[in-house]
C-alpha cells in the first residue's frame, strides 16, 4: 500500500477497536496498515515499519489456541506498543506472567502515572488519568521492564523496556473515553518511533498515482463507475495517473436512485471528459434476481453479473487487463478477513467470481470513508459528489426487502427521493452520514379516502458515523420525519405506513440487507 517511506504496522488480534488504532494514527499524520497477528518476522521486515502496535483481542493468553506472535518480532529492533491483549501477550512471551484478576476492569478507570517519560511525556500536571479498560487478567512484568502506571485493581497498567523500545498499556488509548489517549499514541509514534508525521491526503495521492502507474504500465484499464464517492474518487485517481488509458463503464443495473443515471453520464462524460461507456443492463439484472429473496445471494448475483458485463464491454475495447474498484477498508473487514468473520459480502469483495479475468486496481482499499472524502477534495471533485451519502454497489436491490421487481423498485425510488429532498430542505443532509429509504416486504392495513388499503411499509434510515465501522441513529427533528411521512403517503401509491429505524451499528448494520 501507500506510502512506502514510513509506516506503522498494526497487528490485529481481533479487537473491536483495531480500526480505531489505525484511524488515530492517521489523524496524527502517520500512515499505518493493519496486518494479521501471525505475520512472519520476514514479512514485517519487508514492510520496513517504523513501529509495531499489537492490538487488543478477546482471548486470554493462557487459553487453548490463543493467538501468538513469532518471538523473533521482539528482536527486530523495531519499537513495539502492546495494547490490552497485546501487552499481556508481550509479558507472557518475554518471561512475565498473566493471571486472572481478582477484580475485572471494564469501562472507565483512574490511572496513577508513575513515570513521565516516553508514553506519558507532558502528562505531569494532570494527576490521575481517566482511561477505558476492558480486561479480566492482569500482568506481572517481565525482566527489564519498568512500571509506568497503575490502577487500584491493576498494579501494572503500563510498562516500558526502554533498551529494546518495547512498551505496553492495559487500557485502550485509541477510544475517545481515554483521556489524552491520542497524545499517548502520539508520544509512541513521534517520541519513540521517530515518525515524521507528515502523511496527508496529498502525499497519499502522489504515492497512489506512482503506484498505479507502476501497476498498470502501458496497459488498458476499465473502471466500474457508479457515481458514488468511492468509485468516483478511484476513477479520478486512476485518470490522473494514466489518463486516456482508462475507460469508465457505467452499468445501469436498474437499481439506481431517481435521476442518478442521468447525473453520472453528465458529470463524468461531459464535465470531466473521461472515456465513458453507458450500458443499459436493467433487464439483465432483473432477470438474474427473479425469485431471489436472500440478501447474500442478491449481493453475490449482482457482483457476478457486474463482472460479466464488464468483461463483455471491455472485450469490445481490445486488450484490457485491469479493473478499477472503489473498495474501502470497511468493505474488506465486513466481507471477512483472518480476524473478522463475514458480516455481509460486498459486491466488490466477497461477491467477486473466482474466475475473474481482470487484475484489480484498488487504490482506496486502505482508506476509511471520511478519508476518501478528504481525497476527493484533494482531487478537485465537486461537493455534490464529495458529500454524497454512501450508496451500496447493489443499489436499491438490497433496499427492497425480499424479491426485487420493477414495480417495487419504482415505489422505493419515489420514497427515497422524497426523503432525501426533505432532508436537504431541512438543512440536515450534511449532519447525517447516510440516509435512505427501505421498502419492506411487510404489508399493513390502512385507511385512505374512507377505503381500506393493504399496502407496504416504508422505513427511513438515517445514521451518524465517522467511518461506517460503527454508527448511531440520527436524532433528526420530528418535524422532518413528519414531512417525509406525510409526503410519502400522499404521493407514493403502494405505501400506507412509514417507520423510522432507531437501531445502532452494532448490533444492526447500516443497510438492512
Amino acid at each position: 500500500m501507500y506510502p512506502e517511506e514510513e509506516k506503522i504496522l498494526i497487528l490485529d488480534f481481533g479487537s473491536q477497536y483495531t480500526q480505531l488504532i489505525a484511524r488515530r494514527a492517521r489523524e496524527l499524520k502517520v500512515y499505518c496498515e493493519i496486518a494479521p497477528y501471525n505475520i512472519s518476522a520476514e514479512a514485517v521486515l519487508c514492510h520496513n515499519p517504523a513501529g509495531l502496535i499489537l492490538s487488543g483481542g478477546p482471548s486470554s493468553v493462557y487459553a487453548k489456541d490463543a493467538p501468538v506472535l513469532e518471538p523473533e518480532l521482539f528482536d527486530l529492533g523495531i519499537p513495539v506498543l502492546g495494547i490490552c491483549y497485546g501487552l499481556q501477550l508481550m509479558m507472557h512471551m518475554l518471561g512475565g506472567e498473566v493471571q486472572p484478576a481478582s477484580k475485572r476492569e471494564y469501562g472507565r478507570a483512574a490511572v496513577e502515572i508513575l513515570d513521565y517519560e516516553d508514553l506519558f511525556k507532558g502528562f505531569e500536571s494532570d494527576g490521575p488519568l481517566t482511561v477505558w479498560m476492558s480486561h479480566s487478567d492482569h500482568v506481572v512484568a517481565a525482566g527489564g521492564f519498568t512500571v509506568l502506571a497503575a490502577t487500584s485493581h491493576a498494579p501494572i497498567t503500563a510498562v516500558a523496556d526502554r533498551r529494546r523500545r518495547l512498551y505496553g498499556v492495559q487500557f485502550h488509548p485509541e477510544v475517545v473515553h481515554t483521556q489524552r489517549g491520542a497524545e499517548l499514541l502520539r508520544n509512541f509514534l513521534i517520541e519513540v518511533c521517530r515518525c515524521a508525521a507528515d502523511w496527508s491526503m496529498q502525499s497519499f495521492a502522489e504515492e497512489a498515482v506512482r503506484e498505479i502507474r507502476s501497476q498498470i504500465g502501458s496497459g488498458q484499464v476499465v473502471c466500474g463507475l457508479s457515481g458514488g464517492i468511492d468509485s468516483s474518487v478511484a476513477a479520478a485517481l486512476v485518470h490522473r495517473a494514466v489518463g486516456d488509458q482508462l475507460t469508465c463503464i457505467y452499468v445501469d443495473h436498474g437499481f439506481m436512485r431517481k435521476g442518478e443515471s442521468e447525473q453520472v453520464v453528465d458529470t463524468f462524460g461531459r464535465q470531466f471528459k473521461m472515456n465513458l461507456l453507458h450500458v443499459d443492463a436493467r433487464q439483465q439484472f432483473l432477470d438474474k434476481l427473479f425469485g431471489v429473496t436472500d440478501p447474500e445471494q442478491k449481493r453475490k448475483i449482482i457482483g457476478n453479473q457486474f463482472i460479466r458485463v464488464f468483461e463483455a464491454e471491455a472485450s469490445k475495447l481490445g486488450d484490457v487487463d485491469f479493473l478499477v474498484q472503489g473498495t474501502l477498508y470497511p468493505d474488506v473487514i465486513e466481507s471477512g478477513t483472518a480476524q473478522a468473520s463475514v458480516i455481509k459480502s460486498h459486491h466488490n469483495v466477497g461477491g467477486l467470481p473466482e474466475d475473474i479475468k481482470f487484475s484489480l486496481v484498488e487504490p482506496l482499499r486502505a482508506l476509511f470513508k471520511d478519508e476518501v472524502r478528504k481525497l476527493a477534495k484533494e482531487l478537485g471533485l465537486p461537493d455534490e459528489i464529495t458529500y454524497r451519502h454512501p450508496f451500496p454497489g447493489p443499489g436499491l436491490a438490497i433496499r427492497v426487502i425480499g424479491e426485487v421487481s420493477r414495480e417495487r423498485l419504482d415505489i422505493l425510488r419515489e420514497v427515497d427521493a422524497i426523503a432525501v429532498e426533505e432532508i436537504w430542505r431541512a438543512g440536515e443532509y450534511r449532519n447525517i452520514w447516510q440516509a435512505f429509504a427501505v421498502l419492506t416486504d411487510t404489508r399493513t392495513v390502512g385507511v385512505m379516502g374512507d377505503e381500506r388499503t393493504y399496502d407496504y411499509v416504508a422505513a427511513i434510515r438515517a445514521v451518524t458515523s465517522e467511518d461506517g465501522m460503527t454508527a448511531d441513529w440520527a436524532r433528526v427533528p420530528y418535524e422532518l420525519l413528519e414531512a417525509i411521512s406525510r409526503r410519502v403517503m400522499n404521493e407514493v401509491k403502494g405505501i400506507n405506513r412509514v417507520v423510522y429505524d432507531i437501531s445502532s451499528k452494532p448490533p444492526a448494520t447500516i443497510e438492512w440487507e
